[in-house]
């Protein structure tokens, strides 16, 4: 993809890139409280406000539409805000066009269907917007990636991607579970791709939104994009995950800006000799992974030999048992070990059951 630097479409401060603005547009009074607290805090490059909303079931508040469209033009022209909207089909993204609208975004609802990111790819040929794209509902990088290359294949250039979270069946923490591993496979896959992170719909109360979005930052994220009502209280959709453009402005001001590299020589010497022990420890678990591989190909073979099943429920409930205890016991998070086990787990199936088949 031929991607743009955030640089050349949007402000960049020593602070976090900051998009803001209601769920939704609800009325033209409710968008210039909120627009006239925001600029207050001079803090925010982008007004964002949901036009159209997709809702999960029908009669909840679907958004004003075209209307909506009108009251932004208004808050642009009175405070000076770059605007920003969601657009989920060709008809929104020319009326968004029609009503010189900034930047555009495709939500997670949208970015799961290729047809409708195309539908909206062929209205922008020939246009000149910068568009962001949020990644779809559930987890799956290469749709996400799709949806991108379909905007950037139509001519659009300025682009980036909004990480909002994947939903998982159940109940979490979050409303959308964050599973940071996949915008950091992104930025490892496109660099120069700028991400924004969406921890209003990660987070889905406003209790976890800080953290959320530290968390962001610590991992080099270019900005946030965070929901902000006048009066959330009242709000027509998502008001348990909107801030009062006070409570955002003192969230900001609590976040910790971290440097993405050090000038000073000796931060960069000593960090230089921790990295090298990392590097003597990673060889050293490579080489025991060896030597683990080939005491599972004995054991595959025995049991072959034997005409014994590969999987043993009982000695992998005894190895989740004892691993987690001797993690606990060493001060290493039984979690973090479950998962190591899992991965184990899941090889020493692959390699035994290639034996088996031979």
């Amino acid at each position: 993809m031929k991607i743009a630097s955030l640089n050349t479409w949007l402000p960049l401060t020593a602070e976090p890139l900051l998009i803001a603005g209601p769920c939704g547009a609800e009325s033209l009074e409710q968008l210039v409280a909120t627009a006239k607290d925001l600029k207050e805090l001079n803090k925010v490059s982008l007004f964002r406000a949901g036009v159209w909303k997709p809702r999960t079931r029908p009669n909840a508040f679907e958004g004003k539409g075209e209307e909506a469209l009108k009251w932004l033009n208004e808050i642009k022209k009175e405070f000076g805000f770059k605007i920003t909207v969601e657009v989920a089909n060709a008809q929104h993204t020319e009326l968004a066009l029609k009503y010189g609208i900034d930047v555009l975004w495709i939500g997670a609802r949208t970015t799961v269907n290729p047809f409708s990111v195309q539908e909206i790819a062929d209205v922008l040929k020939g246009v000149d917007i910068p568009v962001m794209v949020k990644n779809p509902i559930h987890a799956d990088l290469q749709l996400w990636i799709g949806a991108l290359e379909r905007i950037n294949n139509s001519g659009i250039k300025k682009l980036a991607a909004i990480h909002r979270g994947f939903h998982v069946y159940g109940k979490t923490k979050y409303r959308n579970e964050p599973m940071w591993q996949i915008p950091i496979e992104l930025r490892t896959l496109f660099p120069g791709l700028p991400i924004i992170c969406d921890p209003s719909h990660i987070s889905g109360n406003k209790e976890l939104i800080s953290s959320v979005a530290q968390k962001a930052l610590d991992l080099g994220m270019n900005g946030l994009m965070i929901e902000s009502h006048h009066n959330p209280s009242i709000a027509l959709s998502d008001a348990e995950q909107q801030l009062t453009p006070k409570n955002l402005g003192e969230l900001i001001s609590k976040l910790i800006l971290r440097k993405p590299i050090s000038i000073d020589d000796s931060v960069i010497d000593k960090l230089a000799e921790l990295r090298n022990s990392i590097d003597e420890v990673d060889e050293e678990l490579i080489n025991v992974l060896k030597k683990r591989t080939h005491i599972i190909e004995e054991i595959g073979a025995y049991k072959k030999e034997h005409n014994i099943t590969i999987f043993q429920l009982e000695r992998w409930q005894e190895i989740l048992r004892t691993r987690a205890q001797l993690a606990q016991k060493l001060g290493v998070s039984p979690n973090h070990v479950e998962k190591i086990c899992q991965l184990l787990h899941e090889e020493s199936i692959r390699i035994q059951n290639s034996l088996m088949n031979k």
